[in-house]
């Protein structure tokens, strides 16, 4: 006769399991988290940095950028193009009136960012504009002239069998 006995797990067990998965969760969204440093050699800061998200498309007109940079005041966003290289530099501060050591917690990522954009030869960087609007800084860039889509109609000449026979025969 084989007697069963019920498991039952022991509290610390679960505890430790879900500390454990607390600790992956945290190591998984900091490494999905891009960081962005003033150099190569030089670690985040403590606030931490952030890189807006972009959205980048194209229409026959114009190459058009919307960069999400919610909390960001016009005046604190620097937009330069120089050899086809578009940058869009910007900084994200926190409150200074907020007294630090009141916070429970900080989520909202601050301090500068720089994002650079290779532009491509058919864009003319001289014709450029900006808008922004409730969060998104919208950019706009013409293409050059020869780079549009042109569109030329052509006549299709259909052979008009019976014009052609009158003038055979009458020769």
């Amino acid at each position: 006769m084989t007697t069963m006995t019920r498991f039952v797990p022991l509290r610390s067990t679960f505890g430790e399991m879900a500390a454990l998965q607390d600790r992956f969760n945290s190591i998984f969204s900091d490494f999905a988290r891009p960081l962005v440093t003033e150099s190569k050699t030089e670690a985040p800061s403590a606030m931490g940095s952030f890189v807006p998200a972009v959205d980048v498309y194209e229409d026959a007109q114009s190459l058009v950028l919307h960069l999400e940079v919610p909390g960001i005041k016009q005046d604190d966003l620097d937009i330069r193009i120089e050899n086809q290289t578009l940058s869009v530099q910007g900084e994200r501060k926190l409150a200074s009136e907020a007294k630090q050591e009141n916070f429970h917690r900080i989520e909202r990522r601050f301090g500068s960012f720089v994002r650079t954009f290779t532009l491509p030869q058919t864009v003319d960087t001289e014709a450029v504009s900006a808008s922004y609007d409730a969060g998104v800084l919208t950019i706009s860039l013409a293409k050059k002239a020869e780079a549009k889509p042109k569109q030329v109609k052509i006549e299709v000449l259909g052979s008009n069998r019976e014009a052609d026979k009158s003038t055979i025969q009458g020769s």
